[in-house]
């Protein structure tokens, strides 16, 4: 096992989310076979696969998208539930999705507050849905939130996300992601189609996510994105993880060959035992 001093800038933390021996199928297709994973608080942690290695499907196991056949669930040592999107919601699990889910008529306000609209007082008398929005609130929350995760390329919440780039709106979708007060982030290929300015933009607010103390799960195909950010990378292969390895400790071609190859019993110490 891994001693605390071989993580990378920080001391091991204790596993904020663990999960153990998932299994999920379709029909006849097992997309899962007693997949185990975890995260810390304050580490972005990769998981990486082949297609089909069941990297997304795990994902929406953990945001209660699907329903797992098997297995257990853990945050901060307690058992725990996840059979639907607000279960993973009540316990501060939200995931970003690659098609981020805006609506790019609003500005980042609205989108920010999005089924969440602050309502101005003294119209109890309403139901909630009736009820006024309070958009001088709604601004306030707005702009904590982007200041919080240091976007600075957005020059106001009140510019419409149709406007905004890519880098931007997906900042913005993080942003909304974090401000449901959740403590795990699960980003979906989240550089996908970005230029390299933007990608710099994104993976600096991925950075910031872990200084924030928020556990981060890091979906990508692209190697030097997560050799980045990353602090373990979790390797997935035909709905198994594996191998857990300490970024500053591998090399891509390693992880690239648990990938498509699995694990060679002789490989280095760099391997954490999966859990």
């Amino acid at each position: 096992m891994t001693s605390k001093k071989d993580l990378v800038g920080q001391e091991a933390p204790p596993a904020h989310l663990i999960v153990r021996g998932i299994d999920k199928s379709f029909g006849g297709l097992q997309a899962l076979r007693e997949a185990d994973f975890e995260v810390a608080r304050g580490e972005v942690m990769a998981l990486v696969g082949d297609n089909g290695a069941g990297k997304s499907t795990l994902m929406k196991v953990l945001a209660g998208a699907y329903s797992a056949d098997a297995g257990s669930f853990f945050l901060d040592g307690n058992s725990v539930s996840i059979k639907s999107p607000n279960d993973a919601s009540d316990l501060g699990i939200q995931i970003v999705y690659q098609d981020l889910a805006l609506c790019e008529n609003l500005d980042v306000a609205a989108n920010l507050s999005l089924g969440a609209e602050p309502v101005k007082a003294g119209w109890s008398f309403l139901p909630h849905f009736l009820r006024p929005i309070d958009n001088l609130e709604m601004e306030s929350k707005a702009n904590k939130a982007i200041k919080r995760l240091q976007v600075r390329t957005l020059h106001s919440v009140r510019a419409k996300v149709s406007g905004l780039s890519g880098g931007q709106r997906q900042a913005i979708a993080i942003a909304r992601a974090v401000g449901t007060e959740s403590s795990v982030v699960m980003l979906d290929e989240p550089t996908a189609a970005l230029g390299v300015a933007q990608t710099y933009q994104v993976l600096q607010v991925v950075k910031r996510l872990r200084d924030t103390n928020h556990a981060v799960v890091y979906i990508s195909h692209n190697m030097q994105d997560i050799f980045d950010v990353s602090d373990r990378i979790t390797v997935l292969r035909h709905g198994q993880n594996v191998a857990t390895y300490i970024t500053s400790k591998t090399t891509p071609d390693e992880v690239v060959m648990a990938m498509t190859k699995g694990i060679d019993k002789n490989s280095s110490g760099s391997i954490q035992n999966a859990i």
